[in-house]
């Protein structure tokens, strides 16, 4: 990576995180539960058996709910746990999300993988992702330590990818590296986006509460 493309992504991450934090809490809950709508009522979803979820830290786009509509949906529910010492993700089951999770790398609520289920990458269905920025083409920048990035390619390259991102995050190119993983799908609390790489992320027409800009 040059130091310029490097200095440009750190940069950008910077300046969407600053506004994404200044977002205020009940602002962040409304478009969140937006958010989650667009994706309970996509087919791929309601199709899905296993779904992979991050929970929400900080100022994401918030999952809990998501994670509750999982259950209630009977869906086998993961998340993921960080493995320092492997810098990679493990898949671990969740089925009680209030009784389960507790701080765990960087705070971030996780399971405790000493009591935790591990599920088979492979098995899942759907891999849904947090991150700084996202463009309109399916590209996405996560923190910087790429586990969600070598999680896909080397764990999980079956699964369908679908980011969650306020719409301040969306910017109109992502400076993306060989090892950056495009998305299939991007929600936003504006519009669900269906992702090519060829073709950008266009709008989806199909769904009803899915029609996007």
């Amino acid at each position: 990576m040059s130091r310029a493309v490097e200095q440009r992504r750190n940069e950008l991450r910077r300046r969407i995180l600053a506004r994404r934090g200044q977002m205020a809490a009940e602002e962040r809950r409304t478009k969140s539960a937006l958010i989650t709508e667009r994706l309970l009522a996509m087919p791929e979803f309601k199709r899905a058996g296993t779904i992979f979820t991050y929970i929400n830290f900080r100022s994401e786009v918030e999952t809990l709910n998501l994670a509750d509509k999982c259950l209630e949906l009977g869906k086998r529910l993961c998340v993921p746990v960080t493995l320092t010492a492997e810098k990679r993700l493990a898949a671990c089951r969740l089925t009680d999300p209030a009784a389960e999770l507790r701080p765990g790398y960087c705070r971030i609520p996780e399971p405790d993988i000493s009591k935790a289920e591990f599920v088979a990458p492979r098995e899942i269905d759907i891999v849904i992702l947090p991150g700084s920025v996202f463009d309109k083409s399916g590209g996405r920048l996560g923190y910087g330590g790429g586990y969600y990035d070598r999680f896909l390619a080397w764990e999980a390259p079956d699964a369908l990818r679908v980011g969650l991102a306020f719409e301040l995050q969306i910017v109109d190119e992502v400076p993306l590296m060989a090892h950056d993983m495009r998305l299939h799908y991007l929600l936003s609390e504006f519009a669900a986006r269906q992702c090519s790489i060829m073709a950008g992320c266009q709008p989806m027409a199909a769904h009803g509460s899915l029609i996007g800009p």
